[in-house]
């Protein structure tokens, strides 16, 4: 799924700078955790290019947050944040350079020559959603409303979940996990929209996230009542605000800097974040089976596990519960490629929806046998090492 902003979160991880220039989220990420690799999940919703300035500068005050990194005179890069919203100047701004300014306006972005033609131009606020890319050729974008996760565990599967096969080829039993096992198995990712960046803990901590202020939050990215668009911005905080089953704790976040802060809360320090990496995707599903190496993860049957939703920015939904393993699973497609997945295997499903989509799948009942699935490549699990 896309947002009809297409790459504005993409020029906007130039806002990155702006409220933790002086601790980048993957220099949060080193100092919390110095021993934990980051996994290609996580960087695939990074924007690393910032990172190499020079020199930086901060200055925090009444009027909000100052950054200025390298000369900015002319180029470099300056920030603001304060009550006008952030405002990013990158490079050479006149003519060319990148300017973003987030505020209650809405979110500007000025991405290379300011002519007519050149660069990139996005307008996000109440004014509506402007693109104008390169010599202004949109990228025409359908967005489609998804159900509940399968992977949440109080829902009970719908219809079109039921139907869906790649969906439903994500489950099977603990007992076949192990090498020499033949799967029909399609890994993609949860959605396309691959624009849905983390924005800063700061930038992502002032957006309104509940149904309280959904309103406000589609006015801010200039999306309409009634539209597929709204229904995923709705369905997305609705699953997060659900409360949990007996023995879970969960929280979404909306920023990599929340992660990694619930994570170590729930599992201390030393950990290890894994996510299923695809050397080729497949459109269809093929069959694949497991080759040598199936390994367990983690040495206590706890783990985080992080699931990516639908949202104009990345959010993950994070649930952690004492009953689960992981497992490293190395498979073999019929054409050749190669996936190293990752499984997460649920020893007690006694508190789980009797209607869930494993159970209609795997033909078991709650609380009777570990129920196995593997995760898309958008979704990260940790583990104690």
């Amino acid at each position: 799924m896309e947002f009809r902003h297409l790459s504005i979160f993409i020029v906007l991880n130039l806002a990155l700078v702006a409220t933790h220039a002086a601790l980048p989220p993957e220099v949060y990420w080193k100092s919390k955790l110095p021993t934990t690799q980051m996994p290609k999940a996580i960087t695939d919703l990074l924007h690393l290019d910032w990172t190499e300035e020079k020199s930086t500068s901060v200055a925090v005050g009444k009027g909000g947050v100052n950054v200025d990194s390298g000369k900015t005179k002319p180029g470099g890069t300056s920030v603001n944040v304060g009550k006008g919203g952030v405002h990013v100047d990158a490079g050479k701004t006149k003519p060319g350079g990148t300017a973003v300014n987030v505020g209650k306006g809405g979110v500007h972005v000025n991405a290379g020559k300011g002519k007519p033609g050149g660069g990139t131009r996005v307008n996000v606020g109440k004014g509506g959603v402007n693109v104008h890319a390169g010599k202004g050729r949109g990228k025409p974008v359908h967005v489609s409303v998804g159900n509940k996760s399968p992977f949440l565990y109080n829902y009970a599967a719908s219809e079109t979940q039921l139907h869906d096969k790649p969906n439903v080829a994500l489950f099977f039993l603990e007992k076949d996990l192990h090498q020499g096992t033949k799967l029909n198995l399609q890994f993609t990712k949860t959605n396309s929209n691959d624009d849905a960046k983390f924005l800063p803990k700061e930038v992502a901590n002032s957006i309104p996230f509940s149904s309280s202020k959904v309103e406000n939050i589609l006015n801010l990215f200039s999306i309409k009542e009634g539209t597929e668009e709204s229904e995923i911005v709705k369905n997305t905080i609705s699953e997060c605000e659900e409360n949990g089953i007996k023995g879970e704790e969960k929280l979404c976040v909306t920023s990599l800097e929340s992660m990694v802060d619930f994570t170590t809360s729930k599992l201390g320090n030393n950990v290890e974040a894994v996510s299923t990496e695809v050397k080729k995707e497949s459109s269809d599903l093929q069959e694949y089976v497991m080759a040598k190496g199936v390994k367990k993860l983690g040495e206590k049957n706890k783990a985080v596990v992080c699931h990516k939703e639908s949202y104009p920015y990345a959010v993950f939904y994070c649930h952690k519960t004492d009953s689960t393993k992981v497992y490293s699973v190395p498979l073999e497609g019929v054409d050749g490629s190669r996936v190293k997945a990752v499984a997460v295997c649920h020893t007690d499903t006694s508190q789980w929806n009797p209607k869930h989509l494993a159970f209609q799948v795997l033909n078991v009942q709650p609380g009777t046998v570990p129920v196995c699935h593997f995760l898309p490549q958008d979704h990260v699990v940790w583990v104690s090492k």
